[in-house]
């Protein structure tokens, strides 16, 4: 699948050309991903969804907290899809919580926090949604988990994949289309974080429409 790749360099758009929050002002540097280019990329992947999937009754499940808005906006244009298209989804949703990190370390320990029991999904077709892709390893433990079930079909979708040496090679089967070198890194100047999307992040939900970067601190 095509996708946006933000190179390592990428300098961004200035924030006095977005509306954003006042009380984030002083703590972001620059708008990486503006709210219209999200959302016109999740329009077009819920074309994508509705294409491939369309016609199966799909199980979507929700990774809280960070997919919540990518989740209820992409849920929303395969609605908008499903009232003018021949070609609909039925869909059922569902929310679970991956737990595999404290603070920002990986403890490589996975629990399913939340929704039903996977053993509910035996013969289902079911697609995940989630925010981020890191390294893989955390999709690729639940992956493995719904195997377990025997699921009629299992697709994942995500916002971002991270581009990090760590990965382990897993990616999407449906990418939002934007991929980004790293979640965290380390600069010159301090630590950057990117943020946005109403992320949650291990202090704060960001209630924030662009993706940005935050100031070095």
């Amino acid at each position: 699948m095509a996708y946006i790749q933000i190179p390592d360099d990428e300098k961004g758009y200035k924030l006095d050309l977005f509306c954003v929050p006042k009380h984030y002002e002083e703590d972001l540097d620059q708008v990486i991903i503006p709210h219209g280019l999200i959302m016109d990329r999740t329009e077009r992947l819920a074309r994508d969804i509705v294409r491939d999937m369309g016609g199966h009754h799909i199980v979507v499940l929700c990774v809280l907290k960070g997919g919540y808005t990518f989740f209820a906006d992409l849920l929303d244009y395969i609605k908008a899809l499903n009232q003018n298209s021949d070609k609909s989804v039925p869909l059922t949703v569902d929310f679970i919580r991956l737990k595999s990190y404290c603070n920002d370390q990986s403890t490589n320990i996975v629990k399913v926090i939340g929704g039903d029991e996977l053993s509910t999904l035996t013969g289902k077709n079911v697609l995940i949604v989630e925010d981020i892709v890191e390294t893989g390893r955390t999709m690729e433990t639940l992956l493995s988990l719904l195997s377990e079930c025997n699921p009629k079909m299992v697709k994942v979708v995500s916002l971002l994949v991270k581009r990090t040496p760590r990965s382990s090679g897993y990616r999407p089967d449906c990418q939002h289309g934007t991929q980004v070198r790293v979640f965290f890194t380390h600069t010159t100047s301090g630590l950057r974080c990117q943020i946005g999307f109403w992320w949650d992040m291990p202090w704060t939900t960001t209630s924030t429409s662009e993706i940005s970067v935050t100031s070095a601190y």
